[in-house]
């Protein structure tokens, strides 16, 4: 029986790093998997056995985390690639982004690219913006910080990561700076629909250097919220840092009194788009329909 990493999965198939090698073997999981409703990773460590490259895996560890879309276990860090401009910089869309992740149990780094776009006085305003989230305690990257590449690369040498952002943010353009062997697609922002095309069809871990890049199809995680309105707060570091203060055991932070986060925020210790990104993400799961769970 032999240990690996998942690093590629492809129609059925799944490419495993061997632990402390660089040599990679091609297997199918078991069919005990699927009647179990369980499914190999990329990111997972297995247990297999393989013959003339035509192996199957037997059994796959405890996962530390997993994200859903894309299917990925066992990283260590998220990068949110967030554009100030061209795009617009939108608080709402990031503070998605970073309740999926602390949901998921996923460290996240936010890189803020094409500061360069900015004019004077929107920079002052975005280092303030900045500055909000770097209170929080998430790690933050500038493009135009004189050292801002060589930071990124020092967060991700001998660790798992997935890149995550909207179309038009400039992902693409900084994992090719990062490996210009990716040789991902790049292109403008779409005027119309602010979308674009996917052109990975399968989700593979690639080698930069010391990392493991997941270069996936697209990150939709944080599209819909699968936990309760009420725990919603768990997932707000700044809010989890307060909210002990407050009078009432369970409060939500939106019509109690005595409330420590509605305090913090008034006080600006909290930001006040944190505070509107929490209430209308509270107000988007109660509208949301249930999921009720079928045998099939």
């Amino acid at each position: 029986m032999k240990t690996g990493r998942i690093i590629r999965s492809l129609s059925g198939y799944y490419d495993i790093q061997l632990d402390g090698t660089e040599e990679i073997q091609r297997t199918r999981a078991r069919g005990e998997f699927r009647n179990s409703k369980q499914k190999p990773l990329v990111g997972d460590f297995v247990d297999f056995e393989s013959d003339r490259d035509e192996g199957l895996i037997w059994a796959i560890h405890d996962r530390r985390n997993v994200l859903v879309r894309p299917p990925v276990a066992n990283i260590d860090i998220a990068v949110i690639v967030t554009a100030v401009k061209e795009p617009n910089f939108t608080a709402n869309l990031l503070d998605r982004q970073l309740v999926a992740l602390e949901a998921a149990g996923v460290d996240p780094l936010i890189y803020f690219s094409k500061f360069d776009l900015l004019s004077s006085k929107e920079r002052q305003m975005m280092k303030q913006v900045v500055q909000d989230y770097r209170q929080i305690g998430y790690p933050v990257i500038e493009s135009t910080a004189p050292n801002a590449f060589d930071q990124l690369k020092a967060e991700l040498q001998d660790n798992v990561s997935v890149f995550m952002g909207q179309t038009g943010a400039g992902k693409s353009t900084l994992l090719n700076h990062l490996s210009p062997n990716l040789g991902l697609e790049t292109g403008e922002v779409s005027k119309a629909l602010s979308r674009g095309k996917h052109t990975t069809r399968q989700v593979t871990l690639i080698r930069v250097g010391d990392a493991l890049i997941a270069d996936t199809p697209g990150f939709s995680s944080y599209e819909v919220f699968d936990f309760s309105a009420e725990t919603l707060d768990d997932f707000f570091p700044e809010f989890v840092a307060v909210r002990s203060n407050c009078r009432f055991r369970g409060c939500l932070h939106l019509n109690e009194p005595a409330c420590a986060v509605k305090e913090a925020v008034t006080v600006g210790t909290i930001s006040q788009s944190r505070y509107n990104s929490y209430k209308a993400f509270y107000q988007l799961i109660k509208a949301q329909k249930p999921k009720y769970k079928t045998d099939n």
